[in-house]
């Protein structure tokens, strides 16, 4: 594979759950097991993966609001705990890359790109679950939902990124699955990317990115498109 032309230093800041892995079946599995131990009726992959995006405490709420209505708060953050518990114990039973997400994502860091993590998901779980699937030592910086005291779609969740990188937005990229991941990204000054494969109730076409890929194998050519002029083609 060529790198002829691509600017030997960008960053690429991505998403975790719903664009980097499918981690949806053993999300799903441990809100149903949360579900079951407070005897509520379990949900599908399907209406969990509409849930996922915004953080484990809304995903457990509104888990619970599917399955028979939300408690307290005190009630509420005990789920929330419980929720961690059964996650973290079988976080990698069923969750995998996307196809071709090692391979494009070596093919970056090799060609000069940075790589970076910014997510909703807690840093522990993400650091963790990028280390068990063969994915943690190509990123340089993992920011997780409780990394700093934002997250997205705020912009200094990506801002924290690119300060831990000693970077500016201008050498930025964000690729996401979410109306979270766009939102930070344009409130940051960074081009985003969206991938069609993710997660959460708005249509990946519907985003408003600035490019739309189908699988990672779009998404060299989606980096030369949103960058800027002179990197020209990955191919």
């Amino acid at each position: 594979m060529s790198h002829q032309g691509l600017k030997p230093v960008r960053i690429l800041i991505c998403d975790l759950d719903g664009t980097l892995v499918d981690s949806a079946p053993d999300l799903t599995s441990a809100v149903n097991d949360l579900l079951a131990e407070a005897t509520r009726p379990p949900l599908s992959e399907a209406a969990v993966r509409r849930m996922v995006g915004d953080g484990v405490a809304k995903l457990v709420e509104r888990a619970l609001a599917a399955s028979g209505g939300v408690p307290d708060a005190r009630t509420l953050a005990d789920y929330v705990a419980r929720y961690l518990a059964f996650y973290e114990g079988r976080m990698t039973e069923l969750t995998r890359p996307y196809t071709g997400a090692v391979e494009t994502l070596s093919d970056l860091k090799s060609a000069g790109w940075r790589l970076a993590v910014c997510t909703n998901k807690p840093e522990a779980p993400s650091r963790h679950l990028l280390a068990a699937l063969g994915l943690g030592g190509l990123f340089e910086a993992v920011a997780g939902g409780d990394t700093f005291t934002v997250r997205k779609p705020d912009p200094g969740h990506v801002q924290g990124v690119l300060d831990i990188l000693g970077a500016a937005p201008g050498d930025a990229v964000m690729l996401g699955d979410s109306l979270n991941d766009v939102l930070a990204a344009r409130a940051a000054g960074l081009p985003v990317i969206a991938i069609a494969s993710g997660y959460g109730p708005v249509p990946a076409h519907e985003l408003g990115a600035d490019a739309l890929i189908h699988t990672f194998a779009d998404l060299p050519a989606a980096l030369a498109t949103v960058g800027q002029p002179e990197t020209g083609p990955f191919a």
